[in-house]
């Protein structure tokens, strides 16, 4: 089977519900439950932490005794049950159950996904992972497109329906024939091969994961106060969509030429440049708080997340055996992607409600210092690389 293809298919079903529950979710509670800004912010930070247990501790032990696509179909399927749990919740105590419940699930297909890209890259039957990854970009701007109509014609309510079909795509197409190395039960002794803490041993994986980490912690407050901040600077409603899609529109412009335009740049290059375009990013947002400068800003995310994503999944194919690649992915997407960001989305809910634009700025606290030490680590690198370079001459 060609299996580009097949992944390129997964990313853009998986990517296609992310674009919907992402940018769209806090605001969906908020204006259809009728919950305030601090209690939204509350139950997705405690959807993060229970986020990053399942991707730090479930997923890892579950990928060490299921195949790839068992554990995809398996995490789909509890993700649908959770979403129709949302419902009947309307008190704040049900949607933080049932947000729990539902983040327990759900993200875990992220990792997993990725997890699977990376065996089939070092496997050499995926050649290009930038590709594929782009797939889930254009996936994430279809959705927002679709959301775009019906939310506009509809109402907020539309969301919940959306995602529900699109988890349904996701699970319908899970079924379907996969690359035969994802059917592979792992081996008995796999999983005895390192404990996850053996992952710091590997050379800068600790120093890489500090970086990482601190790029997508800046990201919590545009993940979830970006839909309402963009009405606060009175975007027009039906534009919201496309200005968010800007960004995904950036970072599938990063990802379709990243293999090629970006092999020859070391791991360290391309993670300075996230961090210096993030803080660019928010500062701009901070500092000219109207409609046309966030779209400039939005562009961005092609350094902020993109790059980033990217700089730290070539680390991983590059240092980290296949049998730790879902320990590695468990504990990026825990703290990167989960505890940090829900840390610093109650950070940044605390700013908004003084003023709205101190939320955006406030994202500088991480990314000055991820640049800084992204430089040192390229030194690093640098300096590893020129005694190869002289015995080589």
């Amino acid at each position: 089977m060609n299996t580009q293809r097949w992944m390129s298919r997964q990313f853009f079903s998986f990517y296609m519900t992310w674009g919907i529950f992402l940018p769209y979710w806090t605001g969906w509670m908020i204006y259809t439950k009728g919950i305030s800004v601090s209690q939204a912010s509350l139950i997705m930070s405690i959807g993060l932490i229970a986020r990053g247990f399942s991707t730090l501790v479930a997923f890892p032990y579950l990928s060490g005794k299921y195949s790839s696509k068992t554990l995809l179909n398996g995490m789909a399927v509890g993700t649908i049950l959770s979403i129709l749990c949302y419902i009947p919740a309307n008190s704040f105590a049900s949607l933080l159950v049932v947000t729990f419940l539902l983040h327990f699930f759900y993200p875990t297909l992220m990792p997993a996904l990725d997890s699977a890209a990376g065996f089939l890259v070092q496997s050499k039957q995926l050649k290009h992972y930038g590709k594929s990854r782009s797939w889930g970009s254009i996936g994430f701007v279809v959705a927002g497109m679709i959301l775009t109509f019906f939310t506009g014609a509809l109402g907020d309510e539309v969301i919940l329906w959306t995602l529900l079909l699109g988890i349904s795509v996701f699970i319908l197409l899970g079924f379907m024939r996969a690359p035969a190395i994802l059917l592979e039960k792992p081996q008995a002794d796999r999983t005895k091969n390192g404990g996850m803490l053996d992952l710091f041993r590997v050379e800068h994986f600790g120093l890489v994961l500090v970086i990482v980490i601190l790029l997508q912690s800046a990201h919590a407050s545009y993940y979830n106060y970006g839909y309402i901040f963009l009405q606060e600077i009175h975007a027009p409603k039906y534009l919201i969509g496309a200005i968010i899609n800007i960004a995904v529109i950036a970072e599938i412009i990063f990802f379709l030429i990243a293999d090629k335009s970006f092999h020859k740049f070391s791991v360290g290059s391309l993670l300075t440049l996230a961090a210096f375009g993030s803080t660019v990013r928010w500062i701009l947002v901070f500092a000219f708080p109207n409609v046309i400068v966030f779209c400039i800003a939005q562009s961005l995310h092609a350094c902020s997340f993109a790059m980033g994503h990217y700089a730290f999944m070539k680390y991983l194919i590059k240092h980290i055996p296949p049998e730790q690649i879902p320990k590695a992915q468990g504990i990026y997407s825990a703290l990167a992607l989960s505890w940090s960001t829900a840390a610093f989305t109650i950070f940044g809910g605390y700013l908004y409600e003084i003023e709205p634009k101190y939320a955006f700025l406030g994202m500088i606290i991480c990314t000055i210092p991820s640049m800084m030490i992204a430089l040192h680590y390229r030194k690093l690198e640098h300096k590893k690389e020129a005694p190869l370079m002289v015995n080589a001459g």
